[in-house]
């Protein structure tokens, strides 16, 4: 079990992962994040970590995955699905808090929340570039019939996914949309890895994402991840849309309106 900390005590923040997600919340923690402190973090190549962790102002101890719960209360993790499970369930059994950038890959790993409930762990997964979820979950007291969801990303935002290799889908030339998949939130965060972890966070808001269904459209014209939501329940119907800027670095992800100082909120 994680040691409780006392009200006015920082909480001790490790990130593992310092790819282009990670270092955009390793630099907003250490530019100052009320009531967090930036202690670790945990790289494949300690190596090309060291200038980035130079230029911050905090000292950043670099770490194994595994080791993170034992000098932080709380573990963001911005991680290739590969490693996950290197991650979570230490910080679970530590009785931690783990922050899920990669909420897709808890729609297939339910037993993380077991082991959240039975050491005193904790799982946040942050809304990211998705809105009213606060709307979602509301709808969930009562009676929710259907969740659709549309997503119109860049090429570029696509290129690569398993789902696309998998049955020879080429978006090379696309002139036009181009629908690339239909289906389950489930079946899209096993074919799309790293590009579609909204969809688990709207599946796990509200009907599970066996029931949530996305369309995944590659748009050659489209400069922006463009997302449409649509749930019909017994109390109402709604939409939702938003369209997040590709980030920089990773144009698979978005720059999401969401600052890393939303998460103390929920930590």
């Amino acid at each position: 079990m994680g040691s409780a900390k006392t009200a006015s005590a920082p909480l001790r923040v490790a990130i593992a992962g310092l790819g282009s997600i990670g270092k955009v919340v390793a630099r907003r923690i250490d530019k100052g994040l009320e009531g967090c402190e930036l202690v670790a973090a945990s790289i494949r190549n300690p190596e090309t970590a060291r200038a980035f962790l130079a230029e911050l102002k905090s000292p950043v101890t670099l770490m194994e995955l595994e080791d993170l719960p034992e000098v932080a209360d709380v573990i963001i993790e911005a991680l290739p699905a590969s490693v996950f499970d290197t991650l979570a369930e230490p910080v679970l059994k530590a009785g931690r808090t783990l922050v899920v950038i990669s909420v897709g890959a808890l729609v297939s790993r339910p037993h993380l929340l077991d082991l959240a409930r039975a050491y005193g762990g904790k799982i946040v997964a942050p809304t990211g570039a998705l809105i009213g979820l606060d709307a979602v979950k509301a709808a969930k007291e009562g009676t929710i019939n259907s969740v659709r969801m549309v997503t119109r990303k860049p090429v570029k935002g696509l290129e690569g996914a398993p789902y696309l290799v998998k049955n020879n889908i080429s978006l090379e030339n696309l002139t036009e949309p181009r629908k690339v998949f239909e289906g389950t939130a489930r079946d899209a965060v096993i074919g799309f890895p790293t590009d579609v972890n909204v969809v688990a966070a709207l599946g796990l808001a509200g009907i599970g994402a066996d029931r949530t269904m996305i369309e995944i459209w590659a748009d050659p014209a489209s400069d922006r991840n463009r997302h449409r939501i649509t749930v019909d329940s017994d109390s109402a119907t709604f939409s939702m849309e938003i369209a997040n800027i590709p980030s920089v670095e990773n144009p698979k992800t978005a720059r999401s309106p969401h600052s890393a100082s939303s998460l103390r909120s929920r930590i």
